[in-house]
């Protein structure tokens, strides 16, 4: 693909496709390490329950700043060893890297929390770049298949990152003690794993893959005419703001009221599993506080199987009810889960309802990228999908901010009512996705990569 690009997108094989997207494996492994430990992480180091939002504002508000900015530079972007988003991946993977190797050696919550700051930076840098490489590189009909490979290494990516520290205690007995009175050993040397995971994989998509260069031969010209400086990108993401496409608008909706049930989760699942139904303390009783821990995240590692086995059914329930309504039951079948949580005491259950949430998770991870990238102009490919970002971080932002009071003065500190209402939020989000997306039913055709 590096010669001259015509505009006609060819038809991809599918170790093409799976080389594109190998690198969202190590991108998610990082990610999986952080939503599953960081909570615990927190209240290791003494945090109480009603803190916890707010010492996640990291993520959402790293990527409300950091990802329009990576898009609208990486449109700009051409390098003829590297490509457009290529760059993007290679100084994010090195950043993210280094501060996962960091973070687990945090003594004190301030420095947990401002470690987080930096590794969920340097992660955007890197994942942002992701979504727009799929859709630049892919035809319309291959789009669907190609969001659905990464939702496959999303999910893989998380399935094994959440077994990870328990196997590291049955496999290499390494000891669930904490280091230095704050994180334990096992925790601690996974997240040394991911660092490393984290790194190779995206370096694998970087040599294998190739970008089209730029079909217009003026673009650099154009690209230095228009929205000059600082000033000019800020222009640029408020101007593509206004302008968004009606089909985004409602897309953005969808995923407004879609994210904070998914954060809710995130947020509480695995304390709630650990003191609620395996009655741990991260202070009074920490050994099996740990082990409730390690149960939650097989249990989210399950949820992560489930997630990469059924994308692989994506493309045929796209093909009989379409990509809205494949995304509408999904939401319902993943709200419902949510809610059973709540209500389950035999911790073997927790599987069944983790394994529905997966499947909710496929179809998030793809069915609103697939149906945004037909709608937006190919030129503007990366900064509205760092627009589209605002509608995942903006509720988090909220949720982080406002939650905690919800916790402590309503909730009672109750984490898997919190987890309960996170799964009704999933469940508006599909019935408002099947009252407002519109859909052209030819576009449910999904073409298959080539073997």
């Amino acid at each position: 693909m590096s010669t001259a690009y015509t505009g006609i997108k060819p038809k991809l094989s599918f170790w093409q496709i799976l080389n594109m997207c190998f690198g969202f494996f190590g991108i998610q492994f990082g990610w999986s390490l952080q939503m599953g430990n960081m909570s615990a992480i927190y209240e290791f180091l003494g945090a109480k329950p009603e803190e916890i939002p707010g010492l996640w504002l990291a993520a959402p508000m790293t990527g409300l700043i950091i990802q329009p900015i990576i898009g609208y530079l990486s449109d700009r972007t051409w390098n003829k060893y590297l490509g457009r988003r290529r760059p993007y991946f290679l100084i994010g993977a090195l950043l993210s890297s280094a501060a996962l190797f960091f973070l687990p050696n945090s003594s004190a919550v301030w420095m947990a929390a401002g470690t987080l700051w930096i590794l969920d930076s340097c992660i955007n840098i890197s994942m942002e770049p992701f979504r727009a490489f799929v859709a630049d590189n892919l035809n319309e009909k291959q789009r669907s298949f190609g969001f659905a490979m990464q939702s496959m290494f999303i999910g893989l990516a998380s399935f094994i990152a959440g077994y990870l520290p328990q196997k590291l205690v049955e496999w290499f007995h390494i000891s669930r003690d904490k280091v230095n009175g704050s994180i334990p050993q096992n925790i601690l040397i996974s997240f040394y794993i991911g660092g490393a995971v984290f790194f190779i994989a995206v370096m694998y998509t970087i040599v294998t893959s190739k970008e089209y260069p730029p079909s217009d031969l003026n673009w650099r010209n154009k690209v230095q005419e228009s929205n000059k400086g600082f000033g000019g990108g800020v222009k640029e993401i408020f101007n593509s703001i206004a302008a968004m496409p009606k089909q985004m608008q409602r897309l953005a909706l969808v995923n407004f009221l879609t994210w904070p049930g998914l954060f809710l989760m995130w947020f509480y699942y695995s304390t709630g599993v650990a003191s609620d139904i395996f009655k741990g303390d991260a202070v009074l009783n920490s050994n099996l506080y740990t082990q409730g821990l390690e149960y939650a995240n097989t249990t989210s590692a399950i949820l992560n199987l489930v997630t990469f086995l059924f994308a692989f059914t994506l493309p045929f329930w796209v093909s009989k009810i379409g990509k809205k309504y494949t995304h509408t039951l999904c939401l319902l079948i993943g709200g419902i889960g949510l809610i059973s949580v709540k209500f389950i005491q035999e911790p073997s259950l927790l599987y069944v309802a983790m394994s529905m949430v997966g499947i909710a998770w496929a179809s998030i991870l793809s069915m609103p990228y697939s149906m945004l990238a037909g709608v937006i102009p190919e030129d503007k490919m990366g900064i509205y999908m760092g627009i589209f970002n605002f509608f995942i971080v903006l509720p988090e932002i909220i949720a982080s901010l406002f939650f905690g009071k919800i916790m402590t003065n309503f909730l009672h500190n109750d984490r898997l009512m919190a987890v309960l209402i996170g799964g009704c939020l999933l469940i508006i989000a599909g019935i408002v996705c099947a009252l407002i997306i519109k859909e052209n039913k030819t576009e449910n055709t999904i073409q298959v990569a080539e073997n």
